[in-house]
C-alpha cells in the first residue's frame, strides 16, 4: 500500500510539475518576442492571459501549484537525511526560492487583476517595475522555477536511452531561452524607457491600491515561509523521536 502511495505521489508530482513547467516555457517565450517587437510580445501576452487566465487554465495552474507546493512541504516532512548530491541541492533552492520570487508578480498582476481590474500588458508591468526598482526582480524571476523544473524533468528522463541521446541540445535550449528571455525584457525595458525623458506615472489602479497589494504580498510570503519552515522543524522532530524509539528499543533488546 505505500508503495502504491508513493508511486501515486511521484504521478502527482511528475503531472502537476509539468503544468508549472508549461507556464513557465511559455512565459519565457512570451519575454523573448520582445526581442523583435514590443507589439509582438503583447500579442503573445495577450494569448497567454486568454489560456490562464480562462477557467480550464486558472484551475489547470492554480491546482496544479497547490498540489506540487503541498507535495514538496510532504516531501519536507518526510526526509530522513540530507545527504544530498548538488545537482538535488540546487533543485531544492530553486524550487524554494521560486515562490518568494513569483509571490511579487503574482500579486501585482493576476491578484491586481482579480481584485481591483488592473489590466496587465507589458508596458504597464515595466513602468511598475521600473518605478518600484525591482526590474532585476523580474529578470531573476523565472531562472529558478526553469532550473527546478528541467532538473526535476531530467530526473525521471536520464534512465531513457532517448532523453540520454538528446542531453546536448536539450542542455542547449534549458541554457538559452533563459537568455533570450532576459534579453527580450531587457530591450522592452528600454523601448519604454526611450519613450519619455521622464517616466510614465504608474497605472491609477496599481497606484490606488499600493498599499492593500503590499499588505498580501506580505502576508502571502509569511504564510509561505512559515509552511516551509513548520514542514521541516516537524520532520526533523519526527526523526529525533524515532531515532529515541529506536536507541531504546536496542537498548531493551
Amino acid at each position: 500500500m505505500k508503495v502504491q502511495m508513493q508511486s501515486v505521489q511521484r504521478y502527482l508530482q511528475l503531472g502537476s510539475g509539468i503544468v508549472l513547467l508549461i507556464y513557465l516555457l511559455l512565459h519565457l517565450i512570451n519575454h523573448a518576442l520582445g526581442i523583435w517587437s514590443l507589439d509582438l510580445a503583447g500579442h503573445g501576452l495577450t494569448l497567454a492571459l486568454r489560456l490562464w487566465h480562462s477557467v480550464p487554465g486558472t484551475m489547470a495552474l492554480y491546482g496544479a501549484t497547490c498540489l506540487h507546493f503541498a507535495l514538496a512541504l510532504r516531501t519536507l516532512y518526510e526526509r530522513r537525511h540530507w545527504a544530498l548530491p548538488p545537482a538535488e541541492w540546487i533543485r531544492l533552492w530553486a524550487g524554494l526560492s521560486l515562490p518568494l520570487l513569483l509571490i511579487r508578480h503574482a500579486v501585482a498582476t493576476r491578484l491586481a487583476a482579480s481584485l481591483y481590474g488592473f489590466e496587465p500588458n507589458y508596458e504597464r508591468v515595466v513602468i511598475s517595475l521600473l518605478t518600484s526598482g525591482t526590474q532585476g526582480l523580474q529578470l531573476a524571476l523565472l531562472a529558478p522555477g526553469w532550473v527546478h523544473g528541467c532538473l526535476g524533468l531530467w530526473f525521471r528522463l536520464r534512465h531513457y536511452p532517448l532523453a540520454r541521446r538528446m542531453k546536448p541540445a536539450l542542455l542547449a535550449i534549458v541554457a538559452l531561452l533563459p537568455v533570450l528571455s532576459a534579453a527580450g525584457f531587457i530591450r522592452m525595458m528600454r523601448i519604454i524607457a526611450a519613450k519619455s525623458v521622464i517616466l510614465p506615472a504608474l497605472d491609477p489602479k496599481l497606484a490606488a491600491h499600493q498599499l492593500a497589494l503590499d499588505a498580501w504580498r506580505h502576508n502571502l510570503v509569511i504564510i509561505y515561509v512559515s509552511l516551509v519552515v513548520s514542514a521541516f522543524i516537524a520532520g526533523q522532530l519526527r526523526n529525533g523521536l524515532e531515532r529515541r524509539r529506536l536507541q531504546k528499543e536496542s537498548l531493551n533488546s
